[in-house]
């Protein structure tokens, strides 16, 4: 069955994972909890479990597009300032070296050029959303880099290379966030990322595929996109899901709110 894309918010740091009693179950601020309560329940939306699962995060950039192909991959702790357990979390996945190879062959059929690599761990883009839809760490998952110029037509073009894999058990994610502005928080944000999230909105569910590919490659003509996007890799991984998406229905299927910021999560069918 046809798996379809998503478009998932991961959340600050490990902001699931904040109770050193124990650190191994989801445990977040009631902030966070809607976002959490969303991502715990991702796989029993799917038409079937799948068989591996390709992840693009925003924490990940190469000058082109790069696969891990690493059997056993450690996990990156890239987030800075946090409780001394949120560093010995664990989420003990395998990887899918074969998933890695063929995903970089329909990039290089499609005329990206690509690079493999089998050091890096998982950012935490990867395993602190994971670690909440995936306690179990049971499903095989490949990371795909970001490349390093974000070009969205770009990005919107490699998922569509990518799209073949949807029909071959593989659930296809973009973890980032749609906003991403760290800098501001509170009352300040409220207004102006709610404005930047119906515009988002309205352009990713467009119902004419073209057109809807069209708008979100041209995300920074839409109100206070640079107010949302200082630096625009958190919303790149969107590009690729959209891709991925094909001719199929977009919906927002996760409407959430985190220190006044708005924050929605996507899927494609």
């Amino acid at each position: 069955m046809r798996q379809p894309t998503l478009f998932i918010p991961h959340g600050g740091g490990p902001c699931f994972f904040m109770d050193p009693s124990d650190p191994d179950r989801p445990h977040s601020d009631p902030m966070w909890q809607p976002m959490q309560d969303y991502l715990a329940g991702i796989v029993a939306t799917l038409p079937e479990r799948p068989k591996a699962i390709l992840l693009v995060s925003g924490h990940w950039e190469e000058s082109r597009f790069t696969v891990h192909t690493g059997e056993r991959p450690g996990l990156l702790f890239d987030y800075y300032g946090f409780p001394p357990h949120t560093y010995t979390l664990r989420w003990d996945a395998p990887g899918a070296p074969a998933l890695a190879r063929r995903a970089a062959d329909l990039l290089e059929r499609a005329g990206f050029p690509t690079d493999a690599e089998e050091e890096r761990g998982w950012d935490h883009g990867v395993f602190i959303p994971m670690k909440v839809a995936l306690p179990d760490a049971d499903i095989p998952l490949a990371q795909l880099s970001l490349r390093h110029d974000l070009d969205p037509q770009a990005h919107i073009a490699a998922g569509r290379a990518l799209a073949p894999l949807r029909d071959e058990g593989v659930l296809i994610i973009g973890s980032g966030l749609s906003f991403h502005n760290l800098r501001v928080r509170g009352p300040q944000a409220i207004e102006p990322s709610q404005v930047w999230d119906d515009a988002l909105t309205a352009a990713v569910t467009d119902a004419d595929p073209a057109r809807r590919a069209r708008r979100v490659a041209a995300w920074a003509d839409l109100p206070h996109a640079r107010f949302a996007h200082p630096r625009e890799e958190h919303l790149l991984p969107l590009m690729v899901a959209l891709g991925a998406g094909g001719d199929g229905t977009a919906t927002k299927n996760h409407n959430g709110s985190v220190m006044g910021w708005a924050v929605s999560g996507y899927r494609f069918d």
